[in-house]
């Protein structure tokens, strides 16, 4: 499968996402933000970083970029696509998911490992639901808001909340104030969907959990869209 990785100013796991997506058998491309197009990729991620120095507020100048709009209209002909951190927050702030990211109660970065319950197996977790995976997670505007979470969740939007090791989830194991606790959500289709934990760095014995490749595995998902023109 050959998978878009979008390359915006001020991106800096693009890389991180392509090795990844190498290493679990894919083909990936780095594809930059002044593209207007996105030619025979069968799905697209944008990766994590501080687009545009996140300048306004997270994700809010990256929306406008040329590529933003061959991805909109890729997701919308039911191409697959995947936000992480900061490529959620441009996905929300383009309106391709609901909701927004915005400052972590507290007002700190924060950047450990986290344990994240799965609340929706299948397209994009490759992992049963109610089990626990282990993610790094560094942000700084990563609380999740929506007006109305748990509409979002009885529609099978809500991918992943964040979690104790037992797969709780209580204040004390959220770690940016997020409603209800929720790490990650799709769009009413299903197609385009956003995490604050980062899969790609997840992927490598060597380095720590492999619960990443849950994650990451699915993206190629054999579909019925592949990218022409845009």
């Amino acid at each position: 499968m050959r998978i878009g990785v979008v390359q915006f100013p001020g991106s800096c796991d693009e890389r991180d996402a392509v090795r990844a997506l190498v290493l679990l058998g894919a083909e990936p491309v780095l594809i930059r933000h002044d593209h207007d197009r996105l030619d025979g990729v069968d799905a697209v991620v944008l990766p994590g970083g501080f687009t545009y120095g996140d300048y306004l507020r997270t994700g809010a100048l990256a929306q406008f970029a040329p590529i933003m709009s061959a991805v909109a209209a890729f997701a919308e002909r039911g191409g697959r696509v995947l936000g992480i951190c900061n490529g959620f927050q441009v996905l929300c702030e383009a309106g391709l998911l609901p909701g927004a990211l915005v400052r972590n109660v507290g007002l700190r970065f924060v950047h450990r490992r986290q344990p994240v319950r799965v609340e929706r197996t299948g397209p994009w977790l490759a992992a049963p639901t109610g089990a626990v995976l282990e993610l790094p997670i560094k942000h700084g505007e990563g609380r999740y808001v929506v007006d109305d979470p748990d509409g979002l969740a009885a529609s099978g939007q809500v991918l992943l909340r964040y979690c104790d090791a037992d797969g709780a989830v209580t204040d004390a194991a959220n770690p940016n104030g997020s409603v209800r606790g929720i790490a990650g959500v799709t769009n009413r289709g299903g197609n385009v969907a956003g995490l604050m934990p980062h899969p790609e760095h997840a992927v490598e014995a060597l380095l720590g959990p492999t619960d990443g490749r849950a994650v990451l595995g699915t993206v190629g998902t054999p579909g019925s869209v592949r990218a022409g023109a845009g």
